[in-house]
């Protein structure tokens, strides 16, 4: 016994010492091993989205900002009843209940439940107290004009990436770079974000300061918008340029959305129209035309053309004009809009040296703006155009372009013959990393000589005189070059359809010293739907109060009436007393007080006296200047602080300049 006894005690002594020498290798040599992966286990990284670059307008007004907000995240193996917690966060995010308790009833130690919470959002979630659930700060994109200029800005998803517009195109830039925070596991406290564990603070992104200007954005947005309401279209664009320099001022497209709200917006709201939108031109397309056969000695302005009292048939094909004509000078060719005497013209060049001129002034290929999704347009290789492709190009259909390269072609035209390349950034970061993005204007081309241009520029004029397609786009006091087109849509497999139009209006004003060139596009207006009658109006209306804005002064004096304009009332309206006053219209910003008992009451202003524009935004005191026919001087930016001449001087003439002063608050 005493033996075997020995050898179990030996063994017994043999196995306590390699577990002592196990536990020695564990517990020393290996210590620092696992004291981290249990600091692994206990901690977790979360990576955090920097702040992204301001983006500010032309004149300072901030576009897109980052601001602070919380984020819930859970830790599932804390959440007592995953099904019971994840309807009660379904009820206070408005989300789906299924995936939430999918997410809580998981064997992980870290999960999203939702990012970037609306300050409401975060209350209801807080208010709940759940078991496992915390927050985290992160940072997210706010857009304070909401739709204002959405389709240039774009927007940026959850992961803090621009997903469309200028926050795509600059995502590098603006971005910054991400953040670390060191969250805690604690089994007694459950999670914990200890100030003293390794982190590191996210480096935001540079700013963006753009060409575009809110106010001159509002104003053609809101042009567009009851320009869709006159006629109920399926959509419409507008552009709206710097001719000298190829900067974009406003670049509108209806129907819009919210930027804030871009997940809600259908594909046809969040569509950038003027830039990824390709359409035939119609008549607008006739400069072009015009600009080829006078280029190459083809034609004179005052040569006569036998229009043929409205068609012309060839290969068998009969094509229109949209009234009779009999003979006209080209000059009225072009100032009537007829297609007769332009296919006439066109059928004088060769395909080739029209093909050329075509892509001369930009179409056919990308204009370099510094936005995602630009459309090139469609222009067949020359070697490809059918017999009739010449005339057909000649006044404006069987070709597709976008209404950003109609505005450029328009633009060389005004700015003395230069094609530019355009562009919606003109800086980058501030200070001593500012970065300038176009120091010059960036020339593409000069399609034709000086001569032609001075030709096609008098042509133009024409279109806006009496006799001209293009008489709604007068603007007062400001001489108005242009071309009017309609043109019929084109469906694939039907040809083009009888009842289905894009009208629109081309031009830059004023025609001495050009301070802007805008673009009018209405596609499927109801009811009317000639170019003339449809988007010159709205030309008109923007190009008003754009030069107004703009402080360009008047390149003539006001008469008591413009051509177009209408009379004034010579009697009072049925069932209105005689000394009735036009109420202001709110859509313009012109606010009228009511009384409540016991308010004191408002100053009262001598009928036919200055009004008190104090308080007004740029936006409404541009709107309230126009309707009394004023030419308002902005100074500085916010509300209107006082105005010169005072309120309650006596209503000077039309065309009086008022000086407006602006300090902080609401923008305009």
């Amino acid at each position: 016994m005493k033996p075997r006894l020995y050898w179990l005690l030996a063994l017994l002594a043999l196995w306590i010492g390699a577990i002592a020498v196990r536990l020695y290798h564990l517990q020393v040599n290996r210590h620092d091993e696992f004291a981290r992966r249990a600091e692994r286990q206990q901690q977790r990284v979360i990576e955090l989205d920097p702040p992204r670059g301001t983006i500010y307008d032309a004149r300072g007004r901030e576009l897109a900002v980052s601001v602070e907000v919380e984020s819930a995240f859970a830790v599932p193996r804390e959440v007592p009843d995953a099904r019971a917690a994840a309807k009660a966060l379904a009820r206070a995010l408005d989300v789906d209940g299924v995936k939430l308790e999918r997410l809580l009833g998981a064997d992980r130690e870290f999960v999203w439940v939702a990012r970037k919470l609306d300050p409401p959002q975060a209350r209801r979630v807080k208010e709940l107290r759940l078991p496992g659930i915390y927050f985290l700060e992160e940072s997210k994109r706010y857009y304070p004009l909401r739709e204002v200029g959405a389709h240039a800005l774009g927007y940026v998803g959850t992961d803090n990436h621009g997903l469309a517009g200028l926050e795509a195109m600059y995502d590098k830039v603006v971005a910054g770079k991400p953040g670390r925070r060191t969250v805690l596991r604690d089994a007694r406290q459950g999670m914990a974000v200890p100030a003293n564990l390794p982190s590191a603070a996210p480096v935001p992104g540079s700013d963006l300061y753009l060409t575009l200007d809110a106010a001159l954005q509002q104003i053609a947005e809101r042009e567009l918008a009851k320009a869709a309401e006159r006629h109920r279209p399926q959509s419409g664009s507008v552009v709206l340029l710097e001719p000298s320099t190829g900067a974009v001022l406003a670049l509108a497209s209806w129907p819009t959305f919210d930027s804030n709200r871009f997940a809600t917006a259908s594909d046809a709201q969040r569509r950038n129209r003027p830039v990824s939108d390709a359409y035939e031109p119609g008549s607008t397309f006739k400069m072009v035309t015009a600009a080829a056969a006078l280029e190459e000695g083809l034609i004179d302005p005052d040569e006569t053309l036998d229009c043929e009292m409205g068609g012309i048939t060839l290969a068998g094909v009969r094509i229109s004009d949209h009234k009779p004509f009999g003979m006209l000078s080209f000059r009225d060719v072009i100032a009537k809009s007829s297609n007769v005497g332009t296919i006439k013209t066109s059928l004088r060049l060769s395909n080739a040296s029209f093909y050329a001129m075509i892509r001369a002034f930009g179409f056919g290929r990308t204009s370099g703006i510094d936005l995602p999704g630009e459309s090139p347009g469609l222009l067949m290789p020359v070697a490809r155009w059918p017999g009739l492709a010449k005339a057909y190009i000649a006044f404006g259909q069987g070709i597709s372009i976008t209404p950003l390269q109609l505005a450029l072609a328009f633009g060389t035209i005004a700015n003395g013959g230069r094609l530019l390349e355009p562009y919606l950034v003109r800086q980058t970061g501030s200070g001593v990393t500012a970065k300038t993005q176009h120091a010059e204007a960036v020339e593409r081309g000069r399609p034709i000589s000086p001569a032609t241009l001075a030709v096609v520029a008098d042509l133009l004029a024409g279109v806006t005189a009496e006799g001209g397609t293009g008489r709604s786009a007068v603007v007062s006091g400001y001489p108005v070059a242009g071309k009017t087109g309609t043109a019929q849509k084109a469906e694939p497999g039907r040809g083009y359809l009888a009842n289905e139009f894009i009208a629109s209006f081309a031009g830059y004003a004023p025609t001495a010293h050009p301070a802007i060139v805008a673009v009018v596009v209405i596609d499927d207006p109801q009811g009317g739907y000639h170019g003339g009658d449809v988007a010159a109006p709205v030309f008109a209306a923007i190009a008003q109060q754009a030069l107004l804005y703009l402080n360009v002064r008047p390149e003539r004096e006001r008469p008591e009436r413009w051509p177009g304009e209408p009379a004034p009332p010579t009697e009072t309206e049925p069932g209105k007393p005689e000394n009735s006053r036009p109420q202001p219209d709110p859509e313009q910003g012109i606010v009228t007080a009511s009384l409540e008992a016991g308010d004191p009451a408002p100053t009262v202003l001598p009928a036919g006296s200055l009004p008190d524009l104090a308080g007004m935004t740029a936006r409404q005191a541009l709107a309230a200047t126009a309707d009394l026919r004023l030419y308002p001087i902005l100074r500085g930016a916010g509300v209107v602080q006082r105005q010169e001449p005072p309120p309650g001087s006596p209503m000077p003439p039309p065309g009086t300049r008022v000086e407006l002063y602006l300090a902080s608050g609401a923008g305009g």
